[in-house]
């Protein structure tokens, strides 16, 4: 319990009281247990190749901060020469590295979106997206998730009422909390036919699918009303996002995007550990077919168990509804070695909180039978 009579302080106590009494109240907790929690599909975060890739720059001489913005002298050759391959793996005209998928996110919609712009935000995308949206200069609406119609209501509606500036549609490619995929195709037909541009992020999806791990856009990377954000810190293993755009869009972001401004460059070592990562995804396929074969194999595995997924990736959405709920099955299944987490409001909608099971090459499949097991007698046990 925090003390109430701290006089300063008491508005911020009562506020994570509050939380506690939802069961929404959140705290750190060390990794232990298999992982069934990360983001790391690919298990690249601790590779061999990475470590050596790493090690390789240090005594080459990269240092381990940038020391200063990239309009400064923090841009270095491993910046450059990130940004070029990159540009090149995905098929795009240019490529810009950030510090996280976050910030990558805030520039490009706080950025690029002019105040009479149309912001059409998927109600499931990311924080970010959202938090980008509410600072950034354009209106923005919610769309119904995944659904096209909705997409075009929100639009002609807008219009309707004298919306006169550019649309912007941002969704996930893959989304975070419940695993399913947009449907890219239509979304893109949908962009030529208002004239807008579409803004994907691939942080779930760059180096799990696609060709060699481009993603889910990679059939429609170099348009120019086409904005991807390829998050670096889950499957590449590294950190950083890249947003690759055409040169004019990319320039723009350079000149006007004050944190990119002022902020200090990412390391030029997670520069040198992205592009490991890109040659992993080129040079060693198998990885990809691993994990896609072991998603296969788990969902089959979790219908026989009388417990079928709404999802059919590497994100498994297990929903109980309850928050107390949802964290008791999560801290049985910690205490039986899993290290699955509980995902609660305002993360996930009221009402559907839930277990968010990843999967990774951190695991096998007797991890997963194992997993699935458990889950099944520990949900079993928590209605009785």
């Amino acid at each position: 319990m925090y003390p109430t009579h701290i006089g300063k302080l008491n508005s911020y106590a009562a506020s994570l009281e509050a939380l506690r009494g939802d069961d929404r109240l959140r705290g750190l907790k060390p990794r232990a247990g298999t992982d069934f929690a990360s983001n790391d599909y690919l298990a690249l975060a601790s590779a061999p190749r990475m470590k050596k890739a790493l090690l390789t720059a240090l005594e080459a001489g990269t240092p381990i901060g940038a020391g200063g913005s990239r309009l400064l002298r923090g841009n270095y050759e491993e910046h450059e020469a990130l940004e070029a391959e990159a540009a090149q793996f995905f098929r795009s005209e240019t490529a810009l590295f950030f510090g996280g998928g976050y910030i990558a996110n805030f520039a490009v919609l706080t950025t690029l979106p002019q105040r009479g712009d149309l912001l059409v935000l998927d109600s499931l995308v990311h924080a970010s997206i959202h938090e980008a949206a509410r600072a950034g200069r354009a209106e923005f609406r919610i769309s119904a998730h995944n659904d096209l119609q909705s997409v075009e209501v929100t639009i002609s509606d807008w219009r309707a009422k004298g919306g006169m500036g550019r649309i912007w549609i941002v969704v996930e490619s893959l989304y975070s909390m419940d695993g399913d995929f947009a449907p890219l195709k239509d979304l893109v037909a949908i962009a030529e036919r208002y004239e807008a541009f579409l803004v994907v992020d691939e942080a779930h999806a760059t180096g799990v699918y696609g060709e060699q791990g481009r993603g889910l856009t990679a059939s429609y990377e170099g348009r120019e009303d086409l904005v991807v954000v390829h998050t670096c810190g889950k499957a590449l293993g590294a950190a950083g996002a890249l947003v690759t755009a055409s040169g004019v869009l990319r320039d723009f972001m350079v000149n006007r995007y004050r944190p990119f401004i002022f902020a200090t460059a990412p390391s030029p070592l997670m520069a040198v550990a992205v592009r490991e990562a890109l040659l992993i995804l080129q040079e060693e396929p198998e990885r990809q077919q691993r994990l896609i074969d072991l998603v296969d194999f788990t969902h089959r595995q979790l219908v026989v168990c009388g417990r079928p997924s709404r999802s059919n990736s590497q994100i498994i959405p297990y929903v109980v509804g309850d928050n107390a709920r949802a964290m008791r099955l999560a801290s049985a299944l910690q205490a039986r070695g899993f290290d699955i987490r509980g995902i609660r409001p305002p993360t996930v909608p009221v009402g559907t909180a839930r277990l968010r099971i990843s999967l990774t090459l951190n695991v096998g499949q007797v991890d997963v039978s194992d997993m699935i097991d458990a889950l099944v007698e520990e949900t079993w046990g928590d209605v009785r």
